[in-house]
């Protein structure tokens, strides 16, 4: 891969109403912990910086869907950013330092702490709080394979105890996409993406032979700010995960499919489903190696988009913010002749606030 000089540009449409409260959402989480400023800001600047750099990563799911007179374009969806372990371990606030210390956790505390969160990241419906910043980068889009995309994913996930057995898990998934190559008026341009946002009702405990479970809808929201970026249809329907975990592996899936409910005519019926099957292997010392599929399939065109993706992980405190840390590599398998193809990459951060 080669690193591009480019002119960037940010879209002056107006922000959607739905955007703007997954702003505020994702900004109200982070503000909950005064010594986490530092670190968001950080973050947001890092990914941001990123961005012109097509060798920068992250990852999530496509919905591999069509945007008139381009080449085709993933919008970002659903994936799997979390796991827990079959009885769900709420890791504790540190011990109170020594007398004279600085309040540190040892060593041990803190590999037994990050290992138990890194457990819980395997799960989208952990009782967890966190905001993860996934950037993937691909290639070979378009008829003539000439285009790159380069997609910074912001994902609140924030839980509610509905009850002493029940809790419901709010995902979203905020794109901010950019396009380089030959893709036309918004070569360079950073614009948002189509807005996904899931709820799950989950028990608060593993139920027989210790399977975790969640169902919910999941809607899809127009909020992108360019033509190529979103596919500006309201869409609806139904998504669950089920996922099971036995000493450091955890096993699952994820599905959703979505329908459109409000198309103005400008652009194809949404007829979509996602599977995302994943295996885990999480260590003692906080490190998760994880392999996945993110798949779609376009029921309108009778065609499947199929990326693998294999990433390792790792929990560790920048100050006194636990974050996860990740890289990770994609093949395109199968897909449209005009999506992406062979090799993409993937970083991800994800900010982790404990329930105390």
């Amino acid at each position: 891969m080669v690193w591009m000089t480019t002119n960037w540009s940010l879209s002056t449409k107006p922000l959607p109403q739905t955007m703007l409260i997954s702003c505020a959402l994702t900004s109200a989480l982070v503000r909950r912990r005064a010594t986490s400023r530092g670190v968001v800001l950080g973050l947001a600047g890092l990914a941001l910086g990123f961005l012109p750099a097509p060798q920068a990563l992250a990852t999530e799911l496509p919905l591999v869907l069509s945007a008139p007179g381009a080449a085709e374009v993933s919008v970002s969806g659903q994936g799997v950013a979390a796991v827990q372990a079959n009885q769900p371990v709420i890791a504790q606030a540190p011990g109170p330092a020594s007398e004279g210390g600085q309040g540190q956790d040892t060593p041990q505390e803190l590999r037994t702490e990050e290992a138990s969160l890194a457990k819980q990241l395997a799960n989208p419906v952990a009782s967890l709080i966190s905001v993860p910043f996934q950037f993937n980068y691909d290639r070979g889009i378009g008829v003539q394979e000439n285009i790159q995309r380069a997609n910074l994913n912001i994902q609140p996930v924030v839980p509610f105890k509905l009850s002493a057995n029940w809790n419901l898990i709010s995902r979203t998934i905020l794109p901010v996409v950019n396009f380089q190559g030959a893709a036309g008026a918004e070569t360079g341009q950073l614009n948002f993406g189509d807005t996904v946002q899931s709820l799950f009702l989950s028990p608060a405990k593993p139920g027989p032979r210790g399977v975790i479970w969640g169902v919910g809808p999941v809607a899809l929201l127009p909020t992108a700010t360019g033509q190529l970026s979103g596919i500006h249809q309201w869409g609806l329907g139904p998504t669950g995960v089920a996922l099971v975990q036995r000493g450091h592996w955890t096993v699952g899936a994820l599905a959703n499919h979505i329908w459109s409910v409000a198309n103005n005519g400008s652009n194809a019926n949404v007829n979509a489903t996602f599977l995302q099957p994943f295996l885990t292997y999480t260590t003692t010392n906080a490190w998760t190696f994880s392999l996945n599929t993110e798949s779609t399939y376009d029921w309108a065109a009778n065609r499947w988009a199929v990326p693998l993706n294999l990433a390792v992980t790792k929990v560790t405190k920048l100050g006194n913010q636990l974050i996860s840390l990740g890289a990770g590599v994609r093949y395109w398998v199968d897909g449209p002749d005009n999506g992406p193809h062979g090799w993409g990459a993937r970083l991800v951060a994800t900010l982790l606030f404990p329930t105390r």
